[in-house]
């Protein structure tokens, strides 16, 4: 079977509810269709699980990233990827329950779940090498949040301040916090009416004021905020008229509860909440990341799914424009998430998500079997819809509700009846396919899946699965502020002076964040806005730049080459005294005012020697990277860059071929009806030659007693007729052998079509080309100092 077609995923093929068998062809689903993302309904044993499988399966041979948020479990099946297909590899999966009841040992049955399985992938035509192909392509891993089973994932940085582009999109900013202090309310256990209720009105009042400000937080520093928020009214109210300050302590109280609790910490630990690197390893390598919350209660999933889908709409608005697939949003079970009446925190992302998403090529798919509590308005955005056998008509009269919308938004023709006598005659995985980028429905048997179904995991086999993953997973929850050493004199060294030194005039000193009661060292902060340029490369970027170096009574008391990143933000800098600090003592240098022009010359030109950027250039695609994108993020962008540029091959090549396709369309037409009439033409001149013929003979035989010249010349008449009949079914040879070689001149075109894809597929290699690296040191011009001051560090 040829179904490796590039941007084409193998579904299985089409299906005859007539006969309750195959016909022959494929089902290959164009990867472009899923932007306008798609809706998949069955109940409970339809195999609307397995499908999705399938696609996800298709999108990670072909290179495209899926988030797959699963409440079920049923998804971490997409490890379980044997090339093999050998007993030993399906003996620790196999449910031995199930075993038992068919009469048999452990390795018995899972000799029989091998062997079921090889059979079952030979019959679709696909081998243990297409497997091999799968987990080459992707990197796959099962997240757990909240639990220590799989791979941790810290929710703190789904509380930093989002992008200032974001921000400025007032209805997305808007949503987004909404939902931030819907699903944090949800947590404590209250069900808070975004217009009503003055809990959700005073987090969603902190949290804008944050972000405004760029400011990020954490529950901990919310706390606080609710007991003193940054804000004195609250629309025409006075703080206090709204939320008297002893009902905010409870409101904090509660979230500090939240945060002491002993199983929340596991939400705090583990990789960020990063929608990139979650769709992509550091080094560029699509991933088909899994969210396992099985485990979770209602409010935490809530909590979880509203946060992750807010992340993906922030990541996903950094993203350029494209037609193509860029990666995929899959969420197992939405019911409870997406219902048509009530607003819980995941219904308003959800919704921007497949309203907008589309313009950035990502594909939303959504399962369900429980379709009658859905936003149907909601669904109409999707154009594709996957729908299973159902349980009651009930349901089949919500689907096609759904239908009947998607339809109307694509413009298309909508007949109700027909559907609904397919939807009605759908067995175990056989499905309805309604594209509205298809002329029709089409009815097609799911293929059978790479991965061994075996249904649910439990947490245990989760941790087995990623054991060895947990070992090398960074951990990116950020520690406690704190000093660097290199920053800080030792210990024996550090006279505690409790009294502040006194600067001359014209002197400023600043004191950077420190705990309370700290202790101070000298420093001299230096800090720019550093830009580099190149025209042939069109970069032109700026990055901040603060570091700090020692300062000494030495001769050279500034020595830039000992710089150091700071640990903090110029903003973040004070020129109040902290209470009960001590200090080191100040070097005689720092007193004079002088040294200070000096030592901001130096600095510049420090930077301009120190500083660069390196930034990479594909010589195949002839992109440079953005200032600051890592090699990994690079390659990921050129992966979606190539596949732009082929499906526009792909599309030009189609065309290109296109009229001559139509010519020999329009050519076998043509000679199958010559064929037609000859066969006529030829039939007909047998039929009067047999009668002519006959006639002669038994007016022969039996009219007269010898011939005559009149029989003679019937007799000749009949012997040319048989003459002609000949001739006749050479024609319909000749026209025969026509219609072969217009059908071979079609193969003929349709192999160098697909041969001239297929190459493009050894044109881009973005992920493991040679990339070139260009370094750019900043000119002097183009640094512009900020602060070149004293600074006490803590």
């Amino acid at each position: 079977m040829d179904y490796e077609k590039l941007g084409l995923f193998y579904l299985g093929r089409p299906y005859d509810l007539d006969t309750k068998s195959a016909r022959d062809g494929l089902l290959l689903y164009d990867s472009k269709d899923l932007v306008t993302h798609a809706v998949c309904v069955g109940m409970t044993g339809s195999g609307k699980t397995g499908l999705c499988i399938d696609l996800l399966e298709e999108a990670a041979i072909d290179g495209i990233p899926a988030l797959a948020i699963d409440p079920k479990g049923d998804l971490g099946n997409l490890l379980l990827t044997f090339p093999d297909l050998s007993p030993g590899e399906f003996r620790p999966w196999i449910d031995e329950d199930e075993a038992r009841r068919n009469g048999k040992t452990p390795e018995e049955w899972a000799a029989s779940e091998a062997d079921t399985w090889r059979k079952g992938l030979e019959s679709w035509g696909q081998s243990g090498d297409r497997i091999k192909r799968l987990r080459a392509a992707v990197d796959v891993a099962i997240y757990t949040p909240g639990a220590q089973s799989g791979l941790p994932l810290s929710i703190v940085k789904s509380f930093s301040a989002p992008a200032p582009d974001f921000i400025e999109e007032s209805d997305l900013m808007r949503e987004r916090v909404a939902t931030t202090a819907t699903s944090l309310l949800g947590l404590l256990g209250i069900d808070a009416d975004p217009i009503k209720s003055r809990e959700h009105i005073l987090l969603s009042t902190i949290i804008d004021s944050c972000w405004r400000q760029g400011e990020d937080f954490d529950l901990a520093r919310l706390i606080q905020m609710i007991q003193t928020p940054p804000v004195q009214r609250i629309g025409v109210l006075e703080l206090e008229a709204f939320y008297p300050s002893d009902k905010r302590f409870e409101l904090a109280m509660a979230v500090n509860n939240l945060l002491a609790a002993p199983g929340f910490s596991a939400w705090m630990e583990g990789e960020a909440l990063d929608v990139q690197r979650l769709l992509y390893t550091p080094e560029g390598k699509p991933r088909l990341t899994i969210l396992s919350i099985a485990h979770l209660n209602d409010a935490e999933r809530m909590f979880f799914v509203s946060l992750l889908l807010n992340q993906v709409l922030g990541w996903m608005r950094q993203q350029p424009g494209t037609t193509s697939l860029r990666a995929i949003v899959y969420m197992d079970e939405i019911a409870g998430y997406l219902p048509p009446v009530a607003n819980p925190a995941s219904k308003a992302p959800m919704l921007t998500l497949l309203k907008q998403a589309r313009a950035f090529g990502v594909g939303m798919v959504l399962a369900t079997q429980n379709p009658v509590d859905l936003d149907y308005k909601a669904l109409s955005n999707a154009g594709t819809w996957f729908i299973g056998r159902l349980q009651t008509e009930r349901d089949q009269m919500r689907v096609l509700d759904g239908l009947e919308g998607a339809m109307s938004n694509a413009g298309g023709a909508f007949d109700r009846d027909k559907l609904q006598r397919l939807i009605g005659g759908l067995g175990k995985r056989v499905f309805l396919l309604h594209n509205v980028h298809e002329d029709g429905p089409e009815v097609f048997e799911s293929r059978w899946a790479m991965s061994y179904l075996r249904g649910p995991l439990t947490r245990t086999q989760i941790r087995t699965l990623m054991a060895g993953r947990k070992a090398t997973a960074p951990d990116s929850t950020p520690a406690p502020p704190s000093t660097r050493e290199h920053q800080r004199a030792p210990e024996s060294t550090r006279p505690a002076v409790s009294a502040h030194w006194v600067l001359p005039p014209g002197i400023p000193q600043y004191f950077a964040p420190a705990r309370a009661g700290a202790h101070y060292v000298p420093m001299i902060v230096g800090a720019a806005n550093v830009r580099f340029t190149d025209t042939k490369a069109k970069i032109d970027s700026t990055r901040p730049l603060t570091v700090v170096t020692p300062l000494t009574a030495d001769p050279i008391p500034v020595t830039w080459d000992q710089a150091q990143p700071a640990t903090f933000e110029v903003g973040q800098l004070s020129t109040d005294l902290p209470s009960g600090a001590t200090f080191d003592e100040l070097p005689g240098p720092a007193s004079k005012a002088r040294n200070y022009a000096d030592w901001t010359r130096s600095f510049v030109t420090w930077v301009s020697t120190a500083e660069s950027l390196d930034i990479y250039r594909s010589p195949s695609l002839e992109i440079v990277s953005n200032a600051g994108e890592s090699e990994g993020d690079f390659r990921a962008r050129l992966q979606q860059a190539a596949r732009e540029q082929r499906d526009a091959e792909v599309t030009r090549l189609r065309q290109k071929f296109a009229p001559r396709a139509a010519a020999l369309q329009e050519r076998l037409r043509r000679a199958e009806q010559a064929v037609e009439k000859e066969e006529e033409q030829a039939s007909a001149q047998k039929t009067q030659t047999a009668i002519s013929f006959g006639t002669t003979v038994l007016g022969a035989l039996f009219g007269r007693k010898s011939l005559s010249a009149s029989t003679l010349g019937r007799a000749t008449t009949a012997v040319r007729g048989v003459g002609r009949a000949s001739k006749e079914a050479q024609d319909v040879t000749r026209a025969k052998e026509n219609v072969g070689s217009v059908q071979s001149q079609m193969e003929e075109l349709d192999a160098a079509l697909q041969a001239a894809i297929a190459s493009l597929d050894a044109t881009y290699h973005p992920a493991t080309e040679p990339l070139e690296t260009i370094s750019l040191k900043p000119m002097r011009t183009g640094i512009q100092v900020k602060l070149v001051a004293l600074v006490w560090v803590g």
